[in-house]
């Protein structure tokens, strides 16, 4: 290989290096404002109206991949429509309208860290199917993450966990977390052969399908949220945002550097998320949220070690 051969392949990896992580930044950052959405708006769009509208635009955004290939036979639909429709429902749904719910009893840090807690979720589920065996390191990084969990959520007090105001809003996040960590062991089983995007447009349509009876709940009691042009903005940007460029930007990180180093982006999420939501909300993250964040990001990190 000549000199000039050699230097140019040398400066190749830099740059490659300052492309992933602009990438993962940008692709966590996406994926974490949905969080601070949720708390944003809380009380001013209504709910499952934001979700159905959110789901439906990345849906119809991704309609072209999906339809594309259903018509090249990646995706028949009579062997997959019922683990299409679960995922929907696991993934969209329960982690669509109840997080926004959330949103206006818990905090954006507090939801992004719950949510943090679904690879432990998903490693002890494989686990109880025989799918995944947790060696010593998995069960210390478990207990550590869901200790962690248990500081956030209490707030540091314990008792804090039997109080009504902790179920609502981290208890519902918590049902969004089990939702996701269903998604996650089911997605890649619903349609093997079609591509991640073409599978987001299909299990996103059937979560905005299962929004859809709630929403227009929403629409015939408070139509003037549902139809303000806050609300409009709110659907574009989760639609946009942590819908179309979070998912593609994801898409594009595995194609371009694997499944493993993408799953990365994880660790970014709850740090995007307490940056955003203290430059946007104004609610900076406590001592108990560094410890507590601290607890569960090292225990998924220890959990995920082979």
């Amino acid at each position: 290989m000549s000199e000039g051969a050699d230097r140019s392949a040398a400066g190749v990896v830099p740059l490659l290096g300052a492309v992933a992580l602009i990438g993962f930044i940008l692709v966590a950052t996406a994926q974490a404002s949905n969080q601070v959405l949720a708390r944003g708006v809380a009380g001013s769009v209504p709910p499952f109206a934001l979700a159905f509208f959110r789901w439906s635009i990345v849906a119809i955004g991704l309609a072209p991949i999906a339809l594309a290939e259903i018509r090249d036979g990646r995706v028949p639909l009579s062997k997959n429509i019922w683990p299409i429709v679960a995922a929907g429902f696991m993934g969209m749904f329960l982690c669509g309208g109840p997080v926004y719910v959330a949103g206006a009893s818990t905090t954006a840090i507090h939801i992004a860290l719950i949510m943090a807690l679904s690879p432990i979720t998903v490693l002890l589920v494989s686990a109880g199917l025989g799918i995944e065996r947790i060696g010593p390191l998995q069960w210390l990084g478990t207990v550590l993450a869901l200790a962690g969990a248990l500081l956030i959520i209490s707030g540091g007090h314990l008792e804090a966990l039997t109080q009504q105001e902790t179920a609502s809003g981290d208890g519902l996040v918590v049902i969004a977390m089990l939702g996701w960590s269903g998604y996650t062991l089911l997605q890649t089983r619903a349609a093997p052969r079609a591509s991640l995007l073409a599978r987001i447009s299909l299990f996103s349509g059937a979560g905005a399908l299962f929004s859809l009876p709630l929403a227009i709940t929403e629409m015939w009691s408070m139509p003037a949220q549902v139809f303000s042009m806050k609300a409009l903005a709110a659907y574009l940007f989760a639609g946009i945002v942590p819908g179309l460029l979070a998912y593609a930007g994801f898409a594009w990180l595995g194609g371009r550097f694997g499944s493993v180093r993408t799953s990365l982006v994880l660790y970014l999420g709850p740090v995007a998320s307490a940056l955003l939501s203290f430059a946007i909300l104004g609610e900076p993250p406590t001592p108990i949220h560094f410890v507590g964040g601290l607890l569960i990001l090292g225990g998924v990190w220890a959990s995920l070690r082979r």
